[in-house]
């Protein structure tokens, strides 16, 4: 059962002029099928659009925060700004998942949590407000949500990358990650891990995936290094 998309507009600061856009982009091609209602329903197209808008302000938004970048590092940077990990961290943030029609299959295979459903919603949001409101407006939301706090994202979506570099970087300890354990039916399983530092414990993380167990394991682990809790 979807919340009612009302929430996601008070939650976004943003009110539709017409209700019916925001409708269109929560409503999942599932849905859409299950329902037997046309493909344009979906919101696949708002998706194409909401990526267009999205590439332009954060090049926007990069070219004049790095003024001396060449353009491949540009690139590259926005490339991982604006991927589907980063942007499903930022659905997650806005739980928009709980928001999104889905058919009652996707639904009950923990579609409201797959990051490719929900990074493709975050986009479909994003060409419906500026169908709705304009480019100010959707560019004032993809500052406010997508482009706020790039070091905290980054260092959750990339987490394991960044404590294999800081531990490296400092004593020579093998990182493993152990399933610790799991929960739940096979279609909709959650799955625990514990990252292990030389022997020691120091992160646990709980997923829809062992890969995302893994990452928010790493994360938490990252937070003891910053913290200076490791020795």
């Amino acid at each position: 059962m979807s919340r009612n998309v009302k929430e996601l507009e008070e939650k976004i600061g943003y009110n539709f002029k017409d209700s019916h856009l925001l409708r269109h982009a929560v409503t999942h091609s599932s849905y859409v099928n299950e329902k037997h209602m046309k493909k344009a329903d979906c919101n696949e197209r708002l998706e194409f659009l909401g990526d267009a808008v999205l590439e332009l302000i954060s090049s926007e938004y990069l070219f004049f925060e790095n003024q001396t970048m060449p353009e491949g590092e540009l690139t590259k940077l926005r490339a991982s700004m604006v991927c589907e990990k980063a942007l499903a961290f930022c659905a997650r943030d806005l739980e928009l998942g709980s928001y999104l029609l889905l058919g009652k299959g996707e639904d009950a295979t923990g579609g409201r949590f797959r990051e490719s459903i929900t990074s493709d919603a975050l986009e479909a949001l994003i060409g419906a407000i500026y169908l709705d409101g304009g480019f100010a407006n959707a560019k004032e939301f993809i500052l406010k949500y997508i482009l706020n706090d790039l070091e905290g994202k980054r260092l959750f979506y990339d987490s394991k990358t960044i404590l294999q570099e800081m531990v490296q970087g400092g004593q020579e300890k093998g990182i493993v990650y152990q399933l610790v354990g799991e929960e739940g039916p096979d279609h909709n399983k959650s799955f625990r891990v514990e990252v292990v530092i030389g022997g020691e414990a120091f992160g646990c993380g709980i997923g829809r995936t062992k890969k995302a167990a893994e990452q928010e394991a790493a994360y938490q682990a990252i937070l003891k290094l910053k913290e200076g809790k490791v020795q």
